[in-house]
């Protein structure tokens, strides 16, 4: 912060000022991220996920700017070998791990030798490598965070 803000901020408490949040201001409010509107880019962005913001941005007739704020800030998805992919895991996905979890740990509890003939190793990692095209590569292969340190460790 400046401290042109600074004096300013302190000056207005010396007026008097009581509160922190800021004075309403004059203008037009934002009607572009509204519910409809998300969930109209969510769905064009299911049909097909290489679709560029431009085109979506024609499509809904909006501002490239406003239909990047949604992808990203509204919706959490984020561009991937030129598609968009989620960034966190949605719902369903979240409960298979969690039943997976809860699986192991009834093995754990009903075989006490269970846990013995778990095979853990250190952080190696190992990558079948098939080559194909970057085309084929993009569109086949999940692009998280840690497939890709998983390829990086590999080929190291």
């Amino acid at each position: 912060m400046s401290c042109a803000r600074c004096f300013e901020w302190h000056a207005r408490f010396k007026r008097g000022r009581t509160s922190l949040p800021d004075d309403k201001r004059s203008g037009r409010t934002s009607t572009s991220s509204t519910p409809k509107n998300v969930e109209t880019i969510q769905r064009l962005v299911h049909e097909d996920r290489r679709r560029t913001i431009k085109d979506i941005a024609t499509i809904v007739n909006m501002s490239y700017g406003t239909v990047r704020t949604i992808l990203t800030c509204d919706l959490n998805m984020h561009r991937v070998a030129a598609k968009f992919v989620p960034r966190l895991l949605n719902p369903e996905q979240k409960e298979h791990r969690v039943a997976i979890c809860q699986e192991l740990c009834q093995h754990a509890v009903d075989d006490p030798s269970f846990m013995s003939r778990v095979i853990t190793g250190d952080e190696s990692w190992v990558h079948g490598y098939d080559p194909e095209t970057k085309q084929q590569s993009c569109n086949g292969r999940a692009q998280d965070p840690q497939d890709r340190r998983r390829r990086g460790r590999a080929a190291a």
